[in-house]
């Protein structure tokens, strides 16, 4: 089976997270998807790259969601995910996904 690429997982759970908080309602289930996909691109970054890089990506995919909430208040909500998941995973493709 061929392996998802972590910048994929990262980028899909921010938008899967909010896409799921959005469409049920239920913000308690959207978050878990976030940190579920959060808990597996984690996983692929500490074996791809290491803990310190997995830590500094970790602290990036936090620090997205916490980031489009109020960035959403400029330019849309949905237009803020796509913003931050984008960012993300870019930054996860450039540090762990490249090499492999």
């Amino acid at each position: 089976m061929a392996k998802v690429p972590s910048a994929v997982v990262a980028g899909a759970g921010l938008v899967g997270g909010y896409g799921v908080a959005r469409w049920t309602k239920k913000r308690q289930l959207g978050g878990a998807v976030l940190a579920v996909a959060g808990v597996a691109a984690a996983q692929q970054w500490r074996k791809q790259a290491g803990v310190k890089a997995a830590g500094a990506l970790s602290a990036a995919y936090v620090a997205a969601f916490a980031g489009s909430h109020p960035l959403a208040k400029k330019v849309g909500a949905w237009p803020s995910v796509f913003g931050v998941a984008g960012a993300v995973a870019l930054a996860s493709w450039a540090v762990a996904d490249r090499k492999a």
